[in-house]
Parts: C-alpha cells; sequence; structure tokens
C-alpha cells in the first residue's frame, strides 16, 4: 500500500503540474513580452526585430518591448537572454552571427542548447557599397582602384567579429583587394560614414542599406546572393562582377530560453 500511495501521489504531482503549465500557456501573455535584439538600434537586426515587436504586440494582445542590448558581437545580449527565466515572457532574436560566435569566440552559454527555437523570420543577401562620390560605378572598378591604392581604401562593419567585418574579410580574401578593416559601434554609424564619405566602402544587409542606394547616397555595385535581385535588377551578383564564388547572406530567427513551456512557444510560432 505504501508504493501505491506513493505512485497515487507521484501522478497528482504531475497533473498539477501539468494543468499549471496548460494554465499559463492559456493565460499567456498577461504582461508585456520583452524582445531582447543583441545589437544597437539602426541595423538591420533592430529593423527586423522592431518590425515584428510591432506585429507580435497586435497579434498578442499585449506589448512586446524592444530591448537592444549591444556589445561583443551579439554577445551580451544573447546571454542576458539566456539566463533569463523560461516563462516566455523573454524573446531574442538571432541572426547570422549566432551560429558563427561559437568559433570566434568563448562562449558564456552553449548555443546548441541554451535556446529552444521558435520562428525562423527570413533570409536577406549582403550588398556591396560605395559612397556616391566614389568614381567606380562597378565591381571591377573597384579593384583596379584598390590595385592603384593599395591600403588606401576602406571598408567599414558594425564592430570586430561583427556580419559586416567577415562578409568584407571574405570579399578582401576572394578578391584579393588590399583595403582596410574600420570598424564602429554599431552597423548604421558604419554605414552613415561611408554616406558622409569618410570612408568608402560598406558590405553589409540589403534591408538596411537599400533606403541609402534609393536615395542616391550609395552606389550599390553587386550583391552577394546568387542570382539578382527583382527590386535591384541592374545590380549585378558579386560573383558574376569580378569575384568568382563570393556568395553571402543574413538570415533572422526568433528563440526562447531552453524549458519554456511547448504550449508557449506554439503560440509565438503560430503568431510569427
Amino acid at each position: 500500500m505504501p508504493h501505491l500511495r506513493t505512485l497515487r501521489s507521484a501522478i497528482l504531482g504531475l497533473s498539477l503540474a501539468l494543468l499549471s503549465v496548460l494554465a499559463a500557456a492559456q493565460s499567456y501573455p498577461s504582461k508585456p513580452v520583452r524582445l531582447i535584439i543583441p545589437f544597437p538600434p539602426g541595423a538591420s537586426n533592430d529593423i527586423v526585430g522592431r518590425m515584428i515587436a510591432t506585429q507580435l504586440s497586435e497579434q498578442l494582445g499585449k506589448p512586446v518591448v524592444v530591448d537592444n542590448r549591444g556589445g561583443a558581437g551579439g554577445l551580451i545580449g544573447t546571454e542576458a537572454a539566456a539566463n533569463s527565466p523560461p516563462d516566455g515572457y523573454t524573446l531574442l532574436l538571432i541572426s547570422l552571427g549566432y551560429a558563427f560566435n561559437a568559433s570566434l569566440y568563448k562562449l558564456p552559454y552553449d548555443p546548441a542548447t541554451a535556446f529552444a527555437p521558435v520562428a525562423l523570420l527570413g533570409a536577406g543577401p549582403v550588398v556591396l557599397v560605395v559612397n556616391s562620390k566614389l568614381p567606380v560605378n562597378s565591381v571591377k572598378e573597384l579593384l583596379a582602384l584598390a590595385r592603384e591604392k593599395p591600403g588606401q581604401l576602406h571598408y567599414v562593419s558594425g564592430g570586430i567579429g561583427s556580419f559586416q567585418h567577415l562578409t568584407g574579410a571574405l570579399f578582401k580574401l576572394q578578391s584579393g583587394a588590399d583595403i582596410v578593416h574600420v570598424p564602429f559601434k554599431g552597423a548604421a554609424p558604419a554605414m552613415m560614414d561611408v554616406v558622409a564619405g569618410n570612408t568608402e566602402i560598406a558590405i553589409g544587409t540589403i534591408i538596411l542599406m537599400l533606403p541609402q542606394i534609393k536615395a542616391g547616397r550609395l552606389k550599390a555595385l553587386g550583391v552577394g546572393s546568387t542570382k539578382r535581385l527583382a527590386f535591384l535588377p541592374d545590380v549585378p551578383t558579386i560573383a558574376e562582377a569580378g569575384v568568382p564564388g563570393y556568395e553571402a547572406n543574413n538570415w533572422w530567427g526568433i528563440v526562447v530560453p531552453t524549458g519554456t513551456p511547448a504550449a508557449i512557444i506554439g503560440r509565438l510560432h503560430k503568431e510569427l
């Protein structure tokens, strides 16, 4: 009989725990939800994250508050999310950097186990741009100018180890161009430095660069996709324009701390 009482107690405990989880999921969300963007305001991650926050706020009926936690290539914000309660009230926007940071840094969390996936939001290629006054109109002309002025042209990024840094380094490696990396604290100020003419080159996500291209403040020389883009049909791929094999794309997704109830993850996935 003692064993039977123990079994009944265990079953009762599990049932109560399950009912508690189901009740929490049904009432979710009962307060504002935080979306951590592990990069400064103004960059492509921030643009995507704020769009998602606005949409999700409407879908959930509760505010989704953006929390920019930039620094260390996204590590600061990601660690903050990993250490948050797994209750569905902390979401994390991730991008390609989440995948390659493990190869660059000693991480304070395990990227394979710290989070549970919610949704893949989308993807987009990089675009190679230059200041509108730079006397080049193609990738080949840019490479020719770099040969004429070795070490005198500069490409910008949102920081050492950032997505823009690595895509620029890949371009430098595959093209053989002698160009110098200039890191900034964020992709947006880096891009604006090229717009201002203080530096010459940027390689970044199309979602960030497109408004400046449309306004004529930046010249697009090539895109990192394997095919030309329908909305920039006159801009060749970087590969066809003079750097064979070059390809670079970013992607974005939403994750939550591991242990978040499956019912809440399912609700978020449905709304996204």
